[in-house]
């Protein structure tokens, strides 16, 4: 009888504290993994910029979600491995800055979701299906604009009248390249610009590139988006310094660290979108049914200091038209 009645005194304590248990089980706090080429450090616009979409939406970092920075330093070939320690890592998502960040994120997971902040041709690249379905773990924002290649040479022409011979500098291997240079001879035809490509797949390229600019008498230089001279912006900056000639990027960030214009889609606005798709996908969505978004917001934003630098003058009716202006 005594037996008995310990066995309901058990029975009855065990389910008045069952729920208290529960309570005190610690709610798992969502990781995030964020790679890039470049480290946070030197490009500080575009982290914020995601930290505050999150803010925007509830996530308070370090409390209510945690951020992994894995910053590949400018080194390319860092980057599987790095992407391969956020798998390890089980991070539940993965956010990439560029084509080379997806591409290391996409060859070590099938399965962790992956979040594009800027990629210039997500389905030329075969990191999705489609941009309405993306159908895999792969989906975010997509910079593809052609066309806006075409509008940066008619802003280089309109800094520089007299515009006859231009260079154009790229990446072979870069995604969308092939539609972005078809709508820069387009360009180059209407103004009559004869064009000079040079290829730069590797950091050393970039100094024989800028050498065979000269002796093609270039007399601009319009960057074609590309991991490696985002990588290597700086030397890049140095170089158009150097030889004088007056710079067109794809990126904001080339203008920020001293280049001369840029006019593209906005980098801090993507990257503040992306935070919607870490949102959905946290709630339960699938990349493989999330759409991947075009830009919706550009910048042109110009130097005048690297304008001085060059002794260019830049006409009152193009700086009018700039978003920003660094003096």
């Amino acid at each position: 009888m005594n037996g008995k009645i310990i066995v309901c005194l058990l029975t009855t304590v065990l389910l008045s504290i069952a729920p208290f248990v529960d309570a005190q089980q610690p709610t798992k706090i969502p990781r995030i993994g964020y790679l890039s080429v470049i480290s946070p450090s030197t490009n500080p616009a575009r982290i914020e910029a995601f930290r505050q979409g999150l803010r925007e939406l509830g996530y308070l970092e370090g409390k209510s979600i945690v951020i992994e920075y894995r910053s590949a330093e400018g080194k390319l070939d860092r980057l599987p491995a790095l992407a391969a320690e956020l798998v390890l890592l089980k991070v539940d998502v993965i956010i990439t800055s560029a084509s080379g960040e997806t591409h290391a994120a996409k060859e070590a997971t099938n399965t962790i979701p992956i979040v594009m902040t800027n990629e210039g041709d997500p389905v030329g690249t075969g990191f999705v299906a489609s941009l309405a379905r993306p159908g895999g773990n792969i989906t975010g924002l997509s910079t593809f604009a052609p066309e806006l290649s075409g509008k940066r040479l008619e802003l280089l022409k309109e800094i520089v009248p007299k515009l006859s011979r231009l260079a154009v500098v790229g990446s072979s291997t870069s995604p969308g390249k092939a539609h972005t240079l078809r709508e820069v001879e387009l360009a180059a035809g209407a103004f009559g610009v004869k064009l000079q490509y040079l290829d730069v797949l590797s950091p050393t390229d970039i100094e024989t590139a800028f050498r065979a600019a000269g002796k093609g008498r270039a007399e601009a230089v319009l960057l074609l988006s590309s991991s490696v001279l985002t990588s290597q912006r700086t030397q890049v900056i140095e170089l158009t310094v150097k030889n004088r000639l007056p710079a067109s990027y794809p990126r904001p960030e080339f203008v920020e660290a001293g280049g001369l214009m840029a006019y593209g889609p906005s980098t801090t606005d993507s990257s503040r979108r992306a935070a919607t798709y870490v949102d959905k996908i946290l709630k339960g969505a699938k990349p493989a049914d999330l759409p991947v978004e075009q830009p919706i917001k550009f910048e042109f934003i110009i130097n005048l200091k690297a304008a001085k630098q060059i002794g260019l003058t830049i006409p009152p009716n193009v700086l009018a038209r700039a978003d920003k202006v660094i003096k």
